[in-house]
Parts: C-alpha cells; structure tokens; sequence
C-alpha cells in the first residue's frame, strides 16, 4: 500500500461553534410559565403569516430560565410544516441552552394538537433526554390563544 504525502487535513472542512448574543443577559426575559413563553413568541410572530402559513419556531433557555433566543426552523404550508429534531438539537448546543421550548402556529385558529404534533413532541422529548436537553414545553399559537403540553401534562 502506497502511502501519500497530501495532507488530508486540507480536504477537510473545518467545523465551528459560535454563538454571538446581542442582548447581554441581564435584559433577557425570564420564563416562570407557559404563558410567558407564549407571550414572547406571540410577539416576535409575523402577523401576516399567523393565519396564512404554519411555521415553526424554537425558543432557548439557559439554566435559569431566561431566554437566549428564538430561532424560526421552517415555513410550510396551511396544513403543515416539515420540521428535523436534529436541527432543533443543533440550535439548543450551538446556544450552550439548557432547555428548549419548540413552538407552531396553527393558521386555522384551532389549537388542537394533531397526532403529528404529539409525535414530534415525543421525538424532540427524547432526543433532549439523551443530550441532557429538557423540552420544557410545546407551544401551540394562534392569535386568540394557546395550546401547552406542558400544561396539559402531554410532556
């Protein structure tokens, strides 16, 4: 077997974890309940898309409850949106989050959960397991309210 001089280092991408807050951490919201986070994702929701297309979107916390960000994963379609758990994980651990709080609209004002909706819960739910991420709670939004797992005891 020949063996070549080429550094293979070279062929390889470098990989990189960053994370660059804005805000400093003392102005960050603290969440206490699903309310809250509710709150927060209400008002950082595009009311032109609420009722119009679903979209899904992932909130982080650090070990004391307050929020590091919120982070808009996909847009569907009226009926759904097409969601990857590892993306949500990568979001959490590019954050160095100690816990997630995922979140969709329902364009039909229903706040039902589906059994897609459960599902995905029950993936991201294990997926945090294993990575020591707790989900904390799955948002359902509309307009006029909200649907928590959490407190619905789904999780």
């Amino acid at each position: 077997m020949e063996t070549s001089n080429i550094s293979l280092s070279s062929q390889v991408a470098e990989i990189q974890l960053s994370y660059h807050p804005k805000v400093k951490l003392s102005a960050c919201p603290k969440i206490a309940c699903s309310r809250q986070a509710y709150s927060i994702l209400l008002e950082g929701w595009d009311k032109d898309k609420i009722e119009f297309v679903e979209q899904f979107k992932v909130m982080v916390l650090n070990r004391a409850n307050k929020v590091i960000g919120v982070l808009l994963l996909g847009t569907g379609s009226v009926a759904g949106v097409t969601i990857d758990v590892k993306l949500i994980m990568f979001t959490a651990i590019k954050c160095n989050a100690s816990g997630i709080v995922i979140s969709h609209n329902h364009p039909s004002g229903n706040l039902m959960p589906s059994k897609q909706d459960k599902l995905l819960t029950q993936k991201v739910k294990e997926a945090g397991e294993i990575l020591d991420l707790p989900l904390l709670d799955h948002i359902i939004v509309t307009q006029e309210g909200f649907f928590s797992f959490a407190d619905e005891g789904l999780l």
